[in-house]
């Protein structure tokens, strides 16, 4: 059996800014994952997840690619890595195999219930590793986020990449986006290893190693309302005004703020970038008419504020989580408290450790 574990992830800044191609963000990856395991497969490839209901879904090939037994596809992020890997695995000349794929996630809860960790992500990034070992592919760090990527548009052709980047590298990342429109205009006539070595395809893609903050605790809060990444952002697309360049201006400022505040252990510098990070996101918010920070994502936000941190929605918005950063000698319990009072969930999770090198 083949295993390979992917983790869950948070924006710290740069939401929205992100899809467009080298602009940048933060993002951190964390302690819940998911695994993917890999086994001999006979006559057929099946997929088992508990999101999936309780039996697999099979597949088959085809002279095109993947087929699938049935036309329901809750698992079109699985089936176009499969498809992917598939065709990458037929240019070098390995012979195919069929395999039973299983998913085991950390990143909602017994219930089932999401938490907007990034399980599309973390699932299309283990799904890639597991195939690389199973089929002795030897795919890089970066390769293999470069599939993940791929695999991504050709489902979500909007899809930032953000979240893969930290499902990928782990840690505190600032990362940018590659044209993804063009990447997948690219998938179209050229190989999977033409793309994956064409340094034009990637320009705008850049992931670098941040430190952890210094002096400074982490928290996430999560209000307990779903929210649709997918639909929030192409809202925001929809509305883009005269305003749109200087908002993605105050962005950039907003993560090199926060980027130099972490580089240089200055705690006032990187919880001053947080604040202005969520104010652009209320002004953003208010431009385009769509609530990204719902009134119990406010008061997340104002309970941190109030005890001397800093916090804002993390991603999208709209629901989900809030990220915060304070003091250590902040009261953490008085914060979960308040929070607990509104409804809102403390999440006991941290920020994992980074995985092999970026380059």
């Amino acid at each position: 059996m083949i295993e390979f574990r992917a983790h869950g992830k948070l924006f710290v800044a740069g939401e929205y800014a992100v899809v467009e191609p080298g602009q940048p963000s933060v993002l951190i990856a964390l302690d819940r994952a998911i695994t993917a395991r890999v086994t001999e497969g006979h006559g057929s490839g099946s997929v088992h997840s508990e999101e999936y209901g309780h039996l697999p879904v099979t597949w088959t090939r085809a002279d095109d690619g993947i087929a699938l037994d049935t036309e329901h596809h809750p698992y079109d992020y699985v089936m176009a890595t499969i498809d992917l890997v598939e065709k990458l695995r037929q240019e070098r000349g390995i012979a195919p195999r069929f395999h039973d794929l299983r998913i085991h996630s950390q990143l909602d809860d017994a219930s089932g219930r999401k938490f907007g960790l990034g399980s599309s992500a973390a699932v299309t990034v283990a799904t890639v590793g597991a195939l690389d070992r199973f089929y002795g592919l030897g795919l890089s760090q970066r390769q293999r986020f470069q599939v993940a990527l791929l695999a991504t548009i050709r489902v979500n052709p909007r899809a930032s990449g953000g979240d893969l980047a930290a499902s990928t590298f782990g840690g505190w990342l600032r990362y940018s986006a590659p044209d993804r429109e063009h990447l997948a205009g690219m998938l179209d006539g050229r190989t999977v290893s033409e793309i994956l070595t064409d340094a034009d395809a990637w320009e705008g893609f850049d992931v670098q190693r941040l430190p952890a903050p210094e002096n400074l605790e982490l928290l996430v809060g999560w209000t307990g309302s779903p929210a649709s990444t997918t639909k929030l952002v192409g809202v925001v697309r929809r509305h883009r005004n005269g305003g749109y360049q200087a908002f993605l201006d105050e962005s950039r400022t907003c993560v090199d703020d926060l980027t130099t505040g972490l580089q240089t252990g200055d705690a006032s510098m990187t919880l001053d970038a947080l604040r202005r990070a969520r104010v652009l996101l209320q002004r953003l918010g208010t431009s385009v008419g769509s609530q990204i920070e719902t009134e119990r994502l406010a008061t997340l936000c104002d309970v941190v504020e109030a005890a001397g941190g800093a916090a804002k929605p993390s991603g999208a918005g709209g629901g989900d989580c809030g990220i915060a950063l304070v003091p250590a000698d902040t009261d953490l319990a008085g914060i979960h408290r308040a929070w607990e009072a509104h409804d809102i969930r403390h999440l006991s999770v941290a920020v994992q450790a980074p995985e092999g090198s970026v380059e």
